[in-house]
């Protein structure tokens, strides 16, 4: 993987030509609150000869400093009260871009941070900006079409996290590279095997399920969406298993299912007028599972376990395929009459979830999370911003309110919705066959509740109505939609994000 790495520079001495860096990059609100005096100066002397120092991104000529340039990239609007500390991102992704096309290859990033709780982040929101702007398509990388990566980027601070920083850069370069490759270059099978060849002598505990009967017999719904794929040796189904298990006594545990539906057709209820488009971007809930997992396989945490299963899966259309009015047994023994075979991720989830409900009833301090490009609804709702729809247990513990908080320093912000008896009612089954309703038969960006209500459909499908406030064995659950938020720009063919990898990560190391 092509990854930005983090170097930490505490000596301001750095800045200077002769100390081993190319460009010095100043991400600040207020130019003349700069702490180097050196960078003041010039900044305040650019800002006479040109009116745009200070208004937007600008490139001084800089002798005796790193490689002769000076980017300073502004921060507008750091005073609104309304806005948060992707501010300061914005102004490091436009920084760092014209550094590197300004030809550095080792720039050093500075950022004067602000006395606001918003902005307590700001460097390393900065720092991870960058890697997101720098980040290449894989296929453009193994085409050998990419742009030269930078060497590194160092960080001026007196804090010392580029070694976290680098890890979480990592992982969510894994993301990137799952999420956003083709459908071909990264189907189930071979997402699996880039998965694990990725996270080859991590430490982590890996299996891959990949026998047509086993599947079938352990994750039916699953095994459904994939029927028709069956007959193309290199669309079959996987499911990958990670485990994580940290030093010392395990106080909580974490247990992830990620949708990887490699491509999405829509099935038997075929996409149509162009929806196909981008479909291969619907495995983002498993490459951020799966990049979670390598971030926390090179930091290693103590005291904490995680269990993950990724489901892979084409939504194929043939003669094989699944429709809409079968009636389907879960992993948990639920019979599912299927309302639309485009809502197919639920389907994959809910097994998913039943095999980590069963781990999660000897697990100490369990809380469940599914991750999943769901729904169109999410993406009405709240345009490009994750949504948590949480189960009881979770809410009275307060999960997504705390993952929200933490999500928001690091830049990634979540909205949560709640989770009612409305959306139990929509997944009852009209005909009284089946146990409960996969969805209605209308694009969920048009249904009532199109993005709640499948986590209703998720806790019962999964078996984890058996694990509510009153049960002996409560289990928190929540429901991560990123259907908006998994990538950026383009609505097709924009930039995968890795979203919530970094607010996932920040929240389970303060759980301990």
């Amino acid at each position: 993987m092509a990854v930005v790495k983090y170097v930490d520079v505490a000596s301001q001495e750095a800045i200077f030509e002769g100390n081993g860096w190319d460009a010095l990059v100043v991400v600040a609100a207020d130019l003349n609150a700069i702490k180097v005096e050196e960078v003041a100066l010039l900044a305040n002397h650019g800002q006479k000869v040109d009116q745009r120092v200070g208004k937007s991104v600008t490139l001084l000529f800089a002798p005796g400093l790193a490689g002769g340039r000076l980017v300073i990239s502004p921060v507008t609007k750091a005073s609104d009260e309304y806005e948060d500390v992707r501010v300061f991102a914005d102004a490091a992704r436009k920084g760092i871009r014209v550094a590197k096309e300004a030809g550095a290859k080792r720039p050093l990033l500075l950022v004067n941070g602000i006395a606001d709780a918003r902005y307590q982040k700001s460097t390393e929101v900065a720092a991870l900006a960058c890697g997101q702007e720098l980040w290449q398509a894989l296929e453009l990388r193994e085409a050998g079409g990419a742009d030269a990566q930078l060497e590194c980027i160092g960080l001026l601070s007196d804090t010392h996290h580029a070694a976290t920083l680098t890890a979480i850069e990592v992982g969510r370069t894994l993301a990137r590279d799952l999420c956003g490759t083709e459908p071909e270059r990264m189907s189930a099978p071979a997402f699996a095997d880039y998965c694990l060849a990725a996270l080859a002598d991590s430490g982590l505990t890996m299996s891959v399920v990949e026998d047509r009967d086993i599947l079938e017999r352990d994750y039916p719904l699953l095994s459904a969406v994939g029927r028709s794929s069956f007959a193309v040796l290199r669309h079959q189904p996987r499911v990958v298993k990670l485990e994580y298990v940290g030093e010392g006594d395990i106080e909580r545990t974490f247990l992830f299912a990620g949708k990887g539906v490699v491509y999405d057709t829509g099935g038997a209820d075929i996409k149509i007028a162009g929806g196909m488009a981008g479909m291969s971007r619907d495995k983002g809930g498993a490459a951020a599972v799966a990049g979670l997992m390598k971030t926390v396989s090179m930091l290693k945490p103590k005291g904490i376990r995680i269990v993950a299963e990724l489901g892979l899966v084409r939504n194929s259309i043939g003669s094989e395929a699944f429709v809409t009015d079968e009636i389907i047994a879960s992993h948990a023994g639920k019979r599912v009459r299927i309302g639309n075979t485009d809502a197919e991720g639920r389907l994959v989830l809910a097994d998913l979830l039943s095999h980590l409900r069963i781990k999660a009833q000897s697990a100490v301090n369990p809380e469940m999370f599914s991750v999943a490009t769901l729904t169109g609804h999410v993406v009405r709702c709240f345009g490009g911003y994750t949504a948590a729809v949480e189960n009881s247990v979770a809410k009275q513990a307060n999960v997504a309110n705390r993952i929200q908080q933490q999500a928001a320093v690091w830049g990634e912000p979540i909205e949560v919705s709640q989770l009612r008896r409305d959306d139990f009612s929509k997944i009852i089954d009209p005909s009284s066959a089946a146990d409960m309703l996969s969805s209605n038969n209308a694009p969920s960006s048009i249904t009532a509740r199109g993005h709640q209500y499948p986590a209703a459909f998720l806790i019962e499908a999964s078996g984890l109505s058996r694990h509510g406030l009153n049960s002996d064995k409560p289990i928190a659950y929540t429901h991560l939609d990123i259907a908006g938020s998994a990538t950026e720009g383009h609505p097709q063919y924009g930039s995968p994000t890795a979203t919530p990898l970094v607010g996932l990560f920040n929240y389970m190391v303060d759980s301990q």
